[in-house]
């Protein structure tokens, strides 16, 4: 039998899915769960229908546990020690010199391991802050450069919708976006309007693409001239998405509306 929990690894964070096996688990338990991090705990947020899992189930991790009282008070103590190391090691790379800044610090639930999240303009030489981060905290050390998506990802914020973050709630993988995206909707390429907080183009302008890209098909542009039932015109505007544009005929406008389903072909 297979209970498959969608989980959070932090408050307001992405869920994950893991396999509970047999366990009958309520939401807002919290549970010890296997990570590619390590050993973590958190917080089951729902239960999901096996058959409405959009992933192979042998691809999920398992649920080791339902979380102890000590295994949150551990994980409390983790939190307040990884806030520590974060103000070190920040100490630790100014006085190194390092051009790199650290955004985020993690211990594993067995504190078998302490990662560090760091972003940089250009490949880093880290060795010797490596070094001095084992001899004070005598485990594993792992430092990892993020990109600034993976940056907004981890502090999170509100977006222009006013929503949190995609990246932070939903998104499992950021597809790539490109300013044809933005061209292909009509938007102002207006940095503040198409840029999300990570200062890159906005994951949601992926959302729509596809629809949009239907849509076009078989419409003009603005500014071309074509035939139509009223004469040659020029078209003055376009509305993609209801299929209709209107075209100045000797200096009157005309609204012309194409058929819905030539956009499938």
């Amino acid at each position: 039998m297979n209970n498959i929990y969608g989980i959070v690894l932090k408050e307001e964070g992405k869920v994950y899915y893991f396999n509970g096996k047999d366990m009958e688990i309520e939401s807002g338990k919290y549970v010890v769960v296997n990570t590619d991090k390590g050993i973590q705990l958190g917080k089951v947020i729902r239960r999901i229908d096996e058959n409405k899992l959009k992933m192979d189930i042998n691809d999920l991790k398992n649920i080791e546990r339902i979380a102890s009282d000590e295994d949150y008070d551990t994980y409390l103590k983790n939190l307040s020690l990884a806030d520590k190391a974060l103000k070190k090691s920040r100490e630790i790379v100014q006085e190194l010199g390092i051009e790199m800044n650290i955004i985020d610090v993690s211990y594993t639930l067995d504190k078998k391991q302490l990662l560090f999240n760091f972003v940089a303009d250009e490949r880093v030489d880290f060795r010797e802050l490596a070094k001095k981060l084992a001899s004070i905290y005598k485990t594993r050390i792992e430092l990892r450069q993020i990109g600034a998506r993976d940056k907004a990802r981890m502090v999170c914020g509100i977006g222009q919708c006013g929503r949190t973050l995609c990246c932070s709630t939903f998104l499992s993988h950021i597809d790539s976006v490109t300013m044809n995206m933005a061209k292909n909707q009509n938007i102002a390429l207006n940095p503040s309007k198409i840029n999300g907080l990570c200062g890159r183009l906005l994951c949601c302008l992926t959302y729509e693409d596809e629809e949009y890209t239907r849509c076009q098909f078989g419409m003009p542009s603005v500014g071309q001239t074509i035939k139509s039932e009223y004469g040659m015109g020029k078209v003055v505007s376009v509305d993609v998405l209801k299929r209709r544009y209107k075209i100045d005929v000797d200096g009157v406008i005309r609204e012309i509306v194409l058929d819905n389903d030539d956009s499938k072909k």
